[in-house]
């Protein structure tokens, strides 16, 4: 099983941000406790099941060993991980 976070750090509210995915839910949900996100932040949307992570935390979950992925280098990769992540945001993948 596998966490990742992308490189589409995105500026909101003076952060820059990116997701934080996983292979599966609980995979997730316990990763993102681990780098102190409270389960209320948890983004279950049928666009994908993901945490949203300002710029220090990605960095922090890729010392703690997650993958990191980049949309401009392993677009395949990211293409697959996204489409998991959607079927898991429609209760579709387990």
């Amino acid at each position: 099983m596998t966490v990742y976070v992308d490189d589409a750090v995105h500026p909101w509210r003076g952060e820059r941000w990116a997701h934080l995915l996983a292979d599966t839910l609980d995979e997730l949900h316990g990763f993102a406790a681990r780098l102190g996100i409270p389960r209320r932040a948890f983004q279950n949307r049928t666009s994908g099941a993901h945490y949203d992570v300002t710029a220090a935390l990605r960095e922090r979950a890729i010392a703690l060993g997650a993958m990191p992925i980049s949309r401009h280098h392993d677009r395949a990769l990211v293409r697959a991980v996204i489409a998991h992540a959607r079927r898991q945001g429609r209760g579709e993948a387990p």
